[in-house]
């Protein structure tokens, strides 16, 4: 299988597309402000205990109180709390556990009002990013997660990856890890750590080491809310999580990032530094890999499949719901019933991919097309849990009902990736009132001739809309051609997807927009 990573940098945000054998399968951006993200680690405050909830609000530094339940609390809370209570006070000088007696477990059936109290700072992880009209969700077991490795402070317990299968390499990483680990540190070995040398996995419990020590120093003497440790650049994090031997290439468009990249990759897996290139293209690195165009076709409410068959995403504050429909798919001489089971399976591959596409979460209904015979449920019950299988959020489907339905949940960290599909009216731009559009043409060559006659521009390329750069280059004699006859200059022209249809700007020699 060909895995890409694309990475597309803007002024206001990073926008990262992985892509399998070229088909759009995850879209993760980063916006340039990146508080309160999964990770991050902060001072807060008790501003509310509530009994009836086991659970407390705390102040983080956000619009709205985050929430902390009794049992994201953590067994080894107690620790966490008199460590970082020792910090602010300036008592510990050292991040170092060695000499650290750590608290007994708490109770798991125990109340947050004999915990906690209002006024309390507290040392924090966001958990759930605020999504709608809620806040933060909290944890205040506090992990710290590298590209191998996960540490978790105050506890001596080290865990595998259940992917993790050979029981050899399983007992080999368990003694690794023991005699390499620092006392009173905890870590989970991640999938990615089977058959990784020595030298690989300490690197990396060291660059970790190094986090903590640094969140112990943010806490000395640290006033609530003050975030004293944040996760590494989206970036970075999805490199970290999903790099391995299989990815092909990792194209980005910006120098500064490249040169980025290529020096976490050296940090992290040094084979691999060739793989990142630097895209030098004409068009959008996204309207070059095609991901414009698939964007447009999976975020929208009727998402068509190529056979003709197509779903109905509707989505509520409660749940999300998925019409499956035949549409114009052809039977080909088969029974209704082999028809149903052929085009609800390929809908399931398609669901599933939509979900990590566009990150949906919380509670999916999903209504395929009746079926009859108990075979076949079961047959699309089994391979939509195996398109879910790669999957990183936690999720659970159920089989289909009586009625057909399949309910899937899945964990919502982040707010749904949404992206609007639809377009103002290319006539009258969204004001209801019809502007001279027959004139597109001679608005493009007027402005056209205004660049290199009056402001004597040396090289000019054209991006419009592909209809309109169907119309300005059909022909032998065509608009473009007349063009070069006119100022003996050839004016390349560059349909976008991306544009809407009255669209169009200039760019000179540098790839800089010119003004019009």
């Amino acid at each position: 299988m060909d895995i890409e990573l694309v990475i597309n940098s803007s002024e206001s945000e990073i926008s990262i597309a992985l892509l399998k054998d070229k088909v759009l399968t995850e879209l993760h951006s980063e916006k340039g402000k990146t508080e309160f993200a999964v990770g991050d680690v902060y001072l807060g405050k008790v501003k509310k205990i509530v009994p009836s909830l086991n659970a407390a609000f705390v102040d983080v530094g956000y619009e709205k109180d985050a929430f902390l339940h009794y049992l994201d609390l953590g067994q080894q809370f107690g620790s966490l709390n008199q460590y970082a209570q020792e910090s602010l006070e300036g008592k510990r000088t050292s991040s170092s556990l060695d000499n650290f007696e750590a608290f007994p477990d708490l109770e798991k059936e125990g109340k947050i009002k004999d915990v906690l109290s209002s006024g309390q700072q507290i040392l924090v992880q966001i958990a759930k990013e605020p999504i709608s009209s809620k806040g933060p969700r909290l944890s205040s077991e506090v992990t710290l997660a590298g590209r191998y490795i996960v540490l978790v402070p105050f506890s001596n317990k080290i865990s595998l990856s259940q992917r993790i299968k050979d029981p050899a390499e399983r007992d080999r990483l368990r003694r690794l890890m023991l005699s390499i680990k620092p006392k009173n540190f905890g870590v989970i070995i991640r999938t990615v750590a089977e058959n990784k040398k020595v030298a690989q996995l300490d690197t990396d419990l060291r660059d970790l080491v190094s986090r903590w020590e640094q969140l112990q120093k943010s806490l000395v003497h640290a006033k609530p809310p003050r975030r004293v440790l944040g996760e590494i650049n989206k970036t970075s994090a999805i490199l970290r999580d999903l790099l391995s031997t299989e990815f092909s290439n990792i194209h980005v468009n910006d120098a500064v990032l490249y040169e980025e990249i290529k020096q976490f990759l050296r940090t992290i897996s040094p084979d691999q530094e060739k793989i990142a290139k630097l895209y030098k293209g004409n068009l959008g690195i996204f309207e070059d890999f095609g991901i414009t165009k698939q964007l447009k076709q999976s975020f929208g409410k009727q998402v068509n499949l190529k056979s003709g068959a197509y779903l109905i995403i509707e989505h509520t504050e409660a749940m999300h719901v998925i019409d499956v429909n035949s549409g114009n798919r052809k039977s080909a001489g088969k029974n209704q019933e082999s028809n149903a089971l052929e085009t609800n399976i390929e809908c399931a591959v398609e669901i599933a991919r939509l979900l990590r596409l566009r990150d949906m979460g919380g509670i999916i209904a999903v209504d395929f097309i009746d079926m009859h015979e108990s075979a076949n449920q079961k047959a699309l019950f089994e391979k939509l849990k195996e398109c879910m299988k790669d999957d990183k959020a936690k999720h659970n489907v159920l089989p289909p009902s009586r009625f057909g339905v399949v309910e899937i949940t899945r964990q919502r960290v982040r707010p749904e990736t949404e992206i609007k599909t639809a377009e103002n009216c290319p006539t009258c731009n969204g004001t209801g009132e019809v502007q001279a559009t027959v004139l597109l043409v001679d608005e493009i060559q007027n402005t056209l001739r205004y660049l290199l006659m009056d402001q004597k521009e040396d090289v000019v390329s054209l991006s419009v809309h592909p209809y309109v750069a169907a119309y300005l280059t059909k022909g032998i004699m065509s608009i473009q051609v007349k063009w070069f006859l006119k100022y003996k200059k050839w004016i390349r022209i560059s349909p976008l997807n991306s544009y809407q249809l009255l669209e169009f700007a200039y760019f000179n020699k540098y790839g800089e927009e010119l003004p019009c």
